[in-house]
């Protein structure tokens, strides 16, 4: 019986459609329940504060413009699931070491 290791990886969207990506992802894992082998989609953000007429503004941006991070398990349909979006403009690499967030 071999163990099914989440790892992290980083997918290269298009600049801007990181939400739809994440979207796009979510539903596949619902619809074809992967639930167990995809276990997080998430797009770095940050909370910015700016000042406009005098108050004070919370916005998010995105950290890393035109990334998407997945934790999943590579078998099976995964690595053709994440591969063949057409919103991606690279490949699937694998998070390491410090890279990691």
């Amino acid at each position: 019986m071999t163990e099914n290791i989440k790892k992290w990886y980083v997918l290269r969207a298009i600049g801007g459609k990181e939400k739809k990506v994440k979207e796009y992802i979510d539903n596949e894992v619902t619809r074809l329940k992967l639930g167990d082998l995809i276990s997080q989609v998430l797009i770095p953000t940050e909370k910015v504060y700016q000042i406009r007429s005098g108050k004070k503004i919370s916005k998010e941006r995105t950290f890393f413009p035109g990334y998407v991070l997945v934790e999943a398990v590579l078998t099976g349909e995964i690595p053709h699931l994440l591969r063949n979006i057409q919103m991606l403009s690279g490949s699937l690499v694998l998070m390491m070491g410090s890279l990691c967030l």
